[in-house]
Parts: C-alpha cells; sequence; structure tokens
C-alpha cells in the first residue's frame, strides 16, 4: 500500500518537473555560461556559485537520466525545483521580462518564462 502511494507521489512530482522545466539540459547548460547567470540569486559565500546556478548542473543531470533511474535525491531535488519555480514566478515583475534578474533567475532553475 504504501508503496502505491510513494509511486503516485513521485509520479506526480515527475509530471509537474516535466511540465515546469521547460528548458532542454544543452539550453540550460548554455545559459549556466553566460554572465547574466551568474550574477543572479542568493550566494551562501562571496563570490561563490548561487543556489540556482548549483540547481542548474543537478537538472541537467537529471534531464539527463531515464525515469527508472531517478534517485530519492533526485525526487527531492525536482519537488525544490517546482517549488521554487512556482514561488517565483508567482512574483514576475511588470513590463518586458526578457533582459532581467528575475527571469535569468527562473532560467537557471530550467524555466524560461518566455517560452512556450
Amino acid at each position: 500500500m504504501a508503496q502505491g502511494k510513494a509511486n503516485t507521489e513521485m509520479d506526480e512530482i515527475y509530471q509537474e518537473f516535466k511540465e515546469l522545466v521547460n528548458m532542454t539540459p544543452g539550453q540550460i547548460e548554455n545559459h549556466l555560461a553566460t554572465e547574466e547567470s551568474k550574477k543572479v540569486g542568493f550566494k551562501e559565500e562571496e563570490g561563490g556559485e548561487s543556489v540556482g546556478h548549483q540547481s542548474g548542473r543537478k537538472i541537467i543531470h537529471i534531464k539527463q537520466k531515464k525515469k527508472a533511474d531517478l534517485t530519492d535525491d533526485d525526487y527531492a531535488h525536482m519537488r525544490k525545483v517546482t517549488g521554487y519555480i512556482k514561488r517565483h514566478s508567482a512574483q514576475k515583475p511588470s513590463g518586458d521580462i526578457s533582459d532581467t534578474p528575475w527571469r535569468y533567475s527562473l532560467m537557471n532553475w530550467g524555466h524560461d518564462p518566455e517560452k512556450k
């Protein structure tokens, strides 16, 4: 019984991650290499890598795996990613968002708000 519940929950996390993370591993990798990507986000230490930047690297790794090969840690990160994307998306600034720290931060987490 508990296994079935866990599988359902994991399926929901997986589905939500697939819907919200709308960038390919290559697109995320290209974005992470930009200055815009490196400038945004919370850094635990001065001059260090931001949490979102670290997350982007994990997302690339997760997206390159088969669903059957995902670990509990992967699912925990996927849940963290979808939570961040939903919270941050709700803070959308007004006006043109194309060249904003808000958009670059979301892209570090694998979500481009300009992508349909």
